[in-house]
């Protein structure tokens, strides 16, 4: 008997087609096994694909799986907004809150206001802050990169921020920086087996962008991601991590800022990081983003 699943691709944090982060959505994946989500997610060839599954209990809502053309990720910010922006496509009212669970744990997603305008706002817990890496990893980073020690922001130091889905950040001076990066992918995959990162995410908070703090790109090779366009997850480390070198201004139980990325790869996207503090410690990460509906299909499978 064959089986049919609704497959959507969806360009995350942006209003306008072909910019943002590329990803693709499967509604009815139950019906898949482990092998043929692998094998759709290479044939899409994003960056990622989410796939939507049945809750399993009643701690959550629905459950998701992403797979780079690669491998099985255990969470990805960028397909979680897709997803439920394909969720709530119907004009018809939906729950202020849905639970989303997936391998590193459980998110609250929330849908922001209504029709194509809709945005779709992420909660994680607070990530932790890992290690920072000693003089000879740094170098070794940094010759993978082509920056020099002189490109570096002072202010920050190269640390591993997060838990499942972990990455490096490197803070550099500007965005001549950012622009004339030539990332060694061969040598950066060596380096997140060796460092514990999964990826690099090279931040500026000189951004020289309208309305948001940071620019940055992100390398992922090690899990089948070059260069990720609009990383909503990254900037949830970001955040974090910003505020612990006291690079956030916090304002009452909220700080807020927003990231530009993707404008080196001329896919030019934002992401809107909201921080939440509970008793005087941050307590939780929101990243909220738009999206915009490039195409809808069916696959059928025998």
């Amino acid at each position: 008997m064959s089986r049919t699943v609704q497959v959507f691709q969806v360009d995350a944090f942006t209003r306008q087609l072909f910019t943002g982060n590329p990803a693709g959505v499967v509604l009815g994946a139950e019906v898949l096994s482990d092998e043929e989500m692998l094998a759709i997610a290479r044939e899409l060839n994003n960056g990622d694909t989410a796939f939507v599954l049945p809750p399993e209990g009643d701690d959550h809502d629905l459950r998701v799986r992403f797979f780079t053309p690669r491998t099985e990720s255990a969470f990805v910010g960028h397909a979680t907004i897709a997803t439920h922006y394909v969720l709530s496509r119907d004009p018809a009212p939906h729950p202020g809150r849905a639970r989303q669970k997936q391998k590193a744990g459980r998110v609250d997603v929330e849908i922001r206001g209504a029709g194509a305008d809709r945005r779709i706002a992420v909660r994680q817990p607070a990530p932790p802050l890992g290690r920072e890496l000693n003089e000879r990893e740094r170098l070794a980073v940094l010759d993978a990169l082509a920056l020099s020690s002189a490109d570096l922001d002072p202010r920050c130091e190269m640390r591993i921020v997060g838990g499942a889905g972990n990455r490096l950040l490197i803070g550099v001076r500007g965005s001549q920086q950012l622009k004339q990066m030539k990332p060694d992918f061969g040598r950066l995959t060596t380096l997140s087996a060796q460092l514990g990162a999964s990826g690099h995410f090279v931040f500026t908070t000189e951004s020289g962008q309208p309305d948001c703090l940071t620019l940055s790109r992100m390398f992922c090779p090690a899990i089948g991601i070059p260069e990720d366009p609009v990383s909503g997850n990254a900037h949830g480390l970001l955040g974090a991590y910003l505020l612990h070198h006291g690079l956030l201004e916090r304002n009452g139980d909220k700080v807020e800022f927003s990231g530009a990325q993707g404008q080196f790869q001329n896919r030019p996207g934002r992401v809107d990081v909201e921080l939440e503090f509970e008793d005087g410690r941050l307590a939780g990460v929101w990243i909220v983003g738009s999206a915009a509906m490039v195409f809808e299909t069916t696959i059928t499978l025998p």
